[in-house]
């Protein structure tokens, strides 16, 4: 006669640990906003073999004229012809290497493809969610170790000031007139040559404009009203686009949030990048590694001119 303890009975007819397990095989990466591709032009003439990414602005001056108002008249018997001279200034940046491996040991790789998980895969996924995040810090704000600015912290461009920060009592036409005078800054300071038609914004300050509505007995929030509304939509003809940024949270003085408002053109504003290349697959006794490489420079904004930021206080 045997005797057979529980455990025995409760185990008989079990399977094995994992034969009932579905595994799910989509690769669940790090949730990362990155929206430099969205927002900013790229530099359509760098090559890797660039060190430096430079333009020019030149102005004009005419000299030679005998009228003082400007104008280039000429007496009938003149022989003093005004002309135009050029004042050329050149703006050089730096581009800047970027580099990481990705490497794995034949051992890895094996294991990883019966899982139906490359390890290869994985780590390159890995590799180019770090260079769009790199790429997206560079664009927006720049790098305080080599001394550069971003989008949104350009030296050359003098902030505005709310009155007051925005809430979900303020007036809709307050918020209005705000960005309007962020529009109407840049129209001046450009001989009323451009007027913006983008504006990116706090995620604080854009959802707040995209849940208040105008009015309890409409229907329109503040964001659809803002855009075909401000002077933008008058003078470009289309609506005015208005998107969330998150690194101007908190990014203007004294911790407020930033407002950029700029054209969204490779002529006034531009970052120079050289896009990812690779070298061949190399082999190092039991590993495997490749080195992904290119260059990212830093924004550069031909007209600053065209660009104006406003800050408006944290509520």
């Amino acid at each position: 006669m045997f005797t057979v303890d529980r455990a025995t009975i409760d185990s008989t007819g079990a399977f094995v640990v994992g034969e009932l397990e579905r595994m799910d095989q989509t690769l669940n990466m790090p949730l990362v906003s990155v929206k430099w591709t969205r927002d900013m032009p790229l530099r359509s003439d760098i090559s890797i073999a660039d060190e430096v990414s430079s333009f020019t602005n030149t102005d004009f001056s005419s000299v030679g004229g005998p009228n003082p108002m400007g104008k280039n008249w000429m007496g009938k018997k003149g022989t003093a012809t005004p002309g135009p001279e050029l004042d050329i200034v050149p703006t050089r940046n730096n581009l800047t290497p970027w580099a990481t491996e990705v490497s794995w040991t034949v051992l890895e790789l094996a294991s990883a493809q019966k899982l139906g998980r490359p390890i290869d895969v994985q780590k390159y996924e890995a590799m180019k969610l770090k260079w769009n995040m790199d790429t997206d810090e560079q664009v927006y704000i720049g790098d305080s170790g080599l001394g550069v600015a971003g989008m949104l912290n350009l030296p050359d461009i003098t902030p505005l000031a709310a009155a007051a920060a925005w809430t979900a009592t303020t007036d809709p036409d307050v918020i209005l007139q705000d960005i309007n005078l962020l529009l109407t800054d840049v129209w001046m300071r450009s001989g009323y040559a451009v007027c913006p038609a983008k504006i990116g914004l706090a995620p604080e300050l854009f959802g707040l404009l995209t849940i208040k509505k105008v009015s309890s007995a409409g229907n329109i929030s503040v964001l659809e009203y803002v855009k075909v509304n401000s002077i933008a939509f008058q003078e470009n003809g289309e609506p005015l686009e208005i998107v969330s940024i998150k690194w101007a949270s908190k990014r203007g003085a004294g911790g407020s949030h930033r407002i950029v408002a700029y054209t969204q053109d490779e002529k006034y504003i531009r970052f120079p990048m050289v896009p990812l290349l690779n070298t061949p697959l190399e082999y190092r006794s039991m590993q495997q590694l490749t080195v992904y490489y290119g260059k990212l420079g830093q924004v550069e904004a031909p007209y600053s001119n065209t660009i104006s930021y406003l800050d408006v206080p944290a509520s």
